[in-house]
């Protein structure tokens, strides 16, 4: 199944002359549709990357890693794997500069079977409700804001009304949308800085405790374990999620092959120094044993020990905010996933989802991951079955204090699967190009296998049984969320099956799929039965 787009090439094949034309064809009908300069771009992935993550995940890895110096050495390694996968972003992103991220990328290393790798993708990314647990985390945080007890109907319609904001903003009013969204990055950046400043302050001694001394013997109690290092860097990576994200929206962004050239890497860039220092400043302000055992968040432990309790009040409304930045560029980025599965015939009311209508926005596509979230925040009851699904950050929720981190591995394990599928697509199209693939530098190859074989280790070594004490979850058997995303895959495949394979044989047709353009001025496809 081909997807292609304009590239620097001799002259892409016929086959091939699809995709590129769809591109096209949206230029023409739709001209206004590129609202998005690299200001916006970068404080698109910025906003994805820093959610509720930095303010949490250091206790869970310091958990994990055993020592504050291997722990401080794990983000590092995340760096190095986010900028790695930012190039393998770059690379797709030069060569298929349109909407829909990874979805274009599988179609065009996977044309066999027809339209089996798209229904694959298709489950991945409408049924995992990415943006469920930050619109929770708003809600828990502003309420403790307010000084109001967050019992669970308040923080559910809290939560509702978090992601109903996010929906209305980005698909009735784009333009102010992306506005807010430069806001929020903003004041995370301002915030990150007073962490810092904050750790400068217990650096120097001017604390309500004793001085932690993290830093002398920084290694000591370092983990040996392979599943535990896993672990642990699936919540680094976690925190690093987001560097594709403009990546789903490239077919709006101006300039698109500059734009992803210039704003991935100065956002990874500045997130790595930001993540780097504020980690120094939460292990000069509080103990390895406060930071592993006290259920708390980090940044809370820093702003108590070095201003006194009132302190996390205030620090509420901060990671509420950024919780609410996060929510806005999940909802952003998966509207569009949606929308254009929608153009591509795959989904139930295919027209529908696809449409850019009436806002010149993708209402519908944003309404879908909408009404996906909702299902998780009031179907599922307490339990087990609601904290599988809920718990996209890496700590727990006062309100539901036996959460796990079962979802952040649940998203994490599938992406990882995907991540390497495309990294090593980038290997092999450098050996076996197709003729409108671009040319790509040793450099760029060399980052693609790296970020393939990290992401490899990331989906094989949950599968091995953890050391006793490394068991990453309290209830759950350890292989949970490896099972859970291949579960995923698997959906996709039996509905592949079942629409593309079953029913045209007993209902004695073919599909046939042909392009139009909406009057939304969208090209899609649509599927025709033709009868045998």
């Amino acid at each position: 199944m081909g997807s292609a787009s304009s590239h620097d090439h001799d002259g892409p094949s016929k086959k091939d002359d699809v995709h590129t034309e769809a591109v096209d064809v949206d230029e023409v009908h739709n001209p206004e549709r590129r609202q998005i300069g690299l200001v916006s771009a970068v404080f698109i992935i910025f906003n994805r990357i820093i959610g509720t993550g930095v303010f949490a995940t250091p206790s869970s890895i310091l958990g994990l890693s055993g020592s504050v110096g291997l722990s401080l050495f794990m983000w590092v390694i995340g760096a190095i794997i986010a900028a790695a996968g930012m190039q393998v972003y770059i690379v797709w992103g030069t060569a298929l500069p349109k909407n829909g991220g990874e979805k274009n990328y599988l179609e065009y290393l996977f044309r066999k079977p027809k339209y089996l790798i798209t229904s694959v993708f298709a489950a991945n990314g409408v049924l995992l409700a990415w943006a469920a647990g930050n619109s929770l985390v708003f809600g828990e945080y502003i309420l403790l804001a307010a000084n109001v007890e967050p019992r669970r109907w308040t923080l559910r319609l809290v939560g509702f009304a978090c992601l109903t904001f996010a929906l209305l903003i980005h698909g009735t009013a784009l333009k102010w949308g992306l506005r807010l969204q430069n806001f929020l990055g903003v004041v995370k950046l301002i915030i990150l800085v007073f962490v810092i400043i904050t750790g400068f302050v217990a650096l120097g001694g001017h604390l309500k405790i004793d001085k932690p001394h993290n830093f002398t013997n920084a290694f000591e109690g370092t983990t040996a374990s392979a599943s535990s290092f896993c672990l642990s860097l699936y919540n680094v990576i976690w925190s690093y999620i987001g560097f594709s994200n403009v990546n789903y929206a490239l077919g709006e962004v101006k300039n698109p092959k500059r734009t992803v050239r210039i704003a991935g890497p100065l956002a990874i860039a500045v997130v790595t120094v930001l993540y780097l220092l504020a980690n120094i400043a939460y292990f000069a302000g509080a103990s390895k044993e406060e930071i592993t055992s006290s259920g708390r968040l980090v940044a809370a432990l820093l702003f108590r020990n070095v201003y006194g309790p009132r302190a996390e009040r205030a620090l509420s409304a901060i990671v509420a905010l950024s919780a609410l930045g996060n929510v806005l560029s999940v909802i952003f980025s998966q509207g569009r996933v949606n929308q254009e599965l929608g153009r591509e015939g795959i989904l139930p009311f295919s027209k529908f989802w696809g449409s850019n209508r009436p806002f010149n926005a993708p209402l519908i596509g944003l309404a879908l991951h909408w009404i996906v979230c909702l299902i998780v925040i009031f179907a599922l009851p307490p339990g087990d079955a609601y904290n599988f699904v809920i718990n996209v950050v890496s700590f727990k929720l006062s309100l539901f204090f036996d959460m796990t981190l079962t979802f952040t591995y649940q998203i994490s394990y599938p992406l990882s699967v995907i991540n390497a599928a495309i990294s090593f697509g980038i290997v092999y199209l450098s050996f076996r190009p197709r003729p409108d693939w671009p040319r790509v530098g040793i450099p760029a190859q060399l980052a693609a296998a790296f970020f393939g074989a990290a992401n490899t280790f990331l989906f094989i070594v949950p599968l091995t049984k953890p050391p006793p004490g490394g068991e990453p979850y309290h209830s759950l058997p350890y292989w949970t969320h490896a099972v859970a995303g291949w579960a995923v895959f698997g959906l996709g495949f039996l509905y592949w099956i079942i629409w593309a394979q079953v029913l045209p044989r007993v209902g004695r047709y073919r599909l046939s799929r042909s392009e139009e353009v909406g009057k939304d001025g969208l090209s899609r496809h649509t599927f025709k039965r033709i009868p045998l």
